[in-house]
This record gives C-alpha cells, structure tokens and sequence, in this order.
C-alpha cells in the first residue's frame, strides 16, 4: 500500500485549520498529522513528526509566517505550501514566500469557493510533496551578464511557467543584458500578484519589466508580464508590434494562458522568435512550442533536475516541441548564443 502524503497545517484561526484538516484528510492519499496555532508550536512538531509537506499562514502570532518560512528553509528544508489572503498587500508577502523558498501560495478557502480552491489546494499539497527541495531552494545567480551585441531587430522572446516560474523567471531575467529584444512572458498567477511581481523584477535586472497593458507598443529592452486574468497576445507587424489582452475563456484551465502567447507568437513572429517553456504543473504552453518551432521559432523547455514542476516542461518534450533542454542556469547564455548566431 502507497504511504499517505503526511502534511502538517499551520494557521492561527481554528476555523481555517479545521477546512483544511476537512479538505485534506477526504482525500485517500494524504492525511494532517499535526495541527498549529501558530510557528513555535509547529516547530516541534515538524521536528519530531517529518511531514512531507506543511501548510503555512503568513500573518500569525508570535512569529509571521515569512519569519518562520526564512527559518525553516535554512535549518529545515520541506515543501511548503503559503495558504494565506490574496490581497495586494497579501501578494507581496506571498511573492515574497516564492523567493525564500515556498512551493506556491493559494488564497484561503471561503465558503463561496470551496470547490475551487479546495481542489488547487489539493493538486499543489500532491505537486508539493513529489517536488525536489533542491529546486525550491536555488540562490540567486551570480553570474555575469552576457555583454556585447545581440541582433535583437524584429526578434521577440516569449517565456511561459506556472508552480516555480515566479523564480525560475527572476532567474533569467537577472543575467540578460539590457539591449535584448523584447519579451512576454505568462506567469500563472492572481490578478493580485502580477503588479506587484512585475515591479519586483524590475529592481533586480537590467531590462525595463512591467505588467503589460493593452494597446501599448512593444519595446526593445522591456519584459511584459501578462495581468492576471487576462490573456496576452501579440498583434501588428514587424516594427510596429504591439500587446493585445483579452478576456476570452480560460485555456487549459489559465487565464492568462502560455499557448495563447506562444500561438500569436507563432503565427505573427515565426522564425524570429525564440520560445522558452519553464517549470510549472499541467501541459499549457506544450502544444503553443510546438507551433512556435513548426514556425521555425528557436524553443527550449526546462530540465527535470531543475524544475519545481515537471509538468509542462516534459509534455513539450514529449510532443518533440523543443529544440533544447536546459538546466535553469543555461537558459540566458542560450538567447543570448541564439541572437548573436542568427541573421534573422
């Protein structure tokens, strides 16, 4: 018999702790072991009890929960899972969770969804307990940006990633140089989160990052990140691109979804483009790298070894969608080889 995925919850209101008790012991292959109130308690009981995965509160008593997340990952090491608020100030605390290390953040279950969250709940608790912890806790690179030319004229870089993207995309972005071409990039993630995201990447790279709005030209030097919510494609010609948002039904579940971009990408952009498929859970942006490659597109997907998640990056390998497979730390050095080698 397959042992239980064993998670610890931890959360200052009993209320909160019971609907996550209720929601993960009905499920036949995990079970709560041990509840808390609040970090000190749970320490112990981590400690003595090993889970495979936690669930954590960022505000709580005696110690929030990003305090207790720092902690933990350094002394530690586990899969946790940030179960907190989605506000706007909520979004900035759970992003910055995503860099000490958590495995991903879903907002608070309420009696209006339920279902909804609780089944995101679930399927992350099972990604978490499945995840390596090697993976969640990469250091920040430090290696030096690429310098020199880049033939970036009429070339453009799309970028898509779910469960682990937030980091595996920081990581990218901070060792391109200024003068790239420009790129979008599809996160799953709230409408919450994308803003705050956004300006936060903006102070780590050298490239110009920003939450993409619609209408507006594509720049040179710019990361556009697609609102959550709202699907991102590209429009126009060649010298004259620009973003267009819509909010057409979800695709595989996302909105924004990366096969959305990668099809606009394919059709508009075609072999000028370079398409890179990262970390995340489920299969979106698979099909959407195969367009970009049958266009002519330079592709490339996430290894296993450095991947969260090895969901979406191994279905587009499966479909023959990528040109390359690459070690997070490799993907830079690769656009940048790419746009140097190639005329356009």
């Amino acid at each position: 018999m397959k042992r239980l995925i064993r998670v610890i919850v931890i959360d200052d209101s009993a209320l909160m702790r019971k609907c996550l008790v209720n929601l993960i012991n009905a499920e036949p292959d995990m079970e709560v072991i041990a509840t808390a109130p609040e970090p000190l308690t749970a320490r112990e009981l981590i400690r003595t009890l090993n889970p495979d995965v936690v669930t954590l509160d960022i505000e709580m008593p005696k110690m929030n929960g990003l305090d207790f997340l720092e902690k933990l990952m350094r002394l530690k090491p586990m899969p946790v899972l940030m179960v907190s608020s989605l506000t706007e100030e909520g979004s900035q605390a759970a992003l910055r969770a995503l860099e000490l290390g958590a495995f991903d953040c879903v907002g608070k279950p309420r009696m209006d969804s339920l279902g909804q969250v609780g089944s995101e709940l679930i399927a992350k608790l099972r990604a978490a307990a499945a995840a390596p912890v090697s993976a969640l806790l990469r250091p920040a690179s430090q290696a030096p940006k690429p310098s020199g030319p880049v033939n970036g004229h009429g070339r453009l870089i799309a970028i898509g990633a779910s469960t682990g993207g937030t980091q595996a995309i920081q990581h990218i972005l901070a060792d391109l140089p200024a003068n790239m071409p420009p790129i979008m990039v599809v996160q799953h993630m709230p409408a919450t989160f994308t803003g705050p995201f956004a300006r936060r990447l903006d102070t780590l790279c050298a490239l110009t990052v920003r939450e993409a709005s619609h209408g507006e030209p594509v720049e040179s030097g710019t990361v556009y990140i697609a609102p959550g919510g709202k699907h991102m494609t590209v429009i126009g010609h060649i010298g004259q691109l620009r973003i267009s948002l819509n909010d057409h039904p979800p695709v595989n579940g996302h909105r924004p979804a990366v096969d959305v971009l990668f099809g606009s990408v394919a059709k508009l952009i075609g072999r000028r483009a370079l398409g890179l498929l990262l970390t995340g859970m489920g299969s979106d942006g698979a099909r959407g790298l195969l367009e970009m490659k049958q266009a002519g597109a330079y592709t490339a997907a996430q290894d296993k070894d450095s991947s969260v998640v090895f969901g979406m990056p191994q279905e587009a390998i499966k479909l023959g969608a990528a040109d390359e497979v690459l070690a997070l730390e490799a993907f830079a050095d690769a656009l940048v080889r790419q746009l140097r080698g190639a005329a356009g």
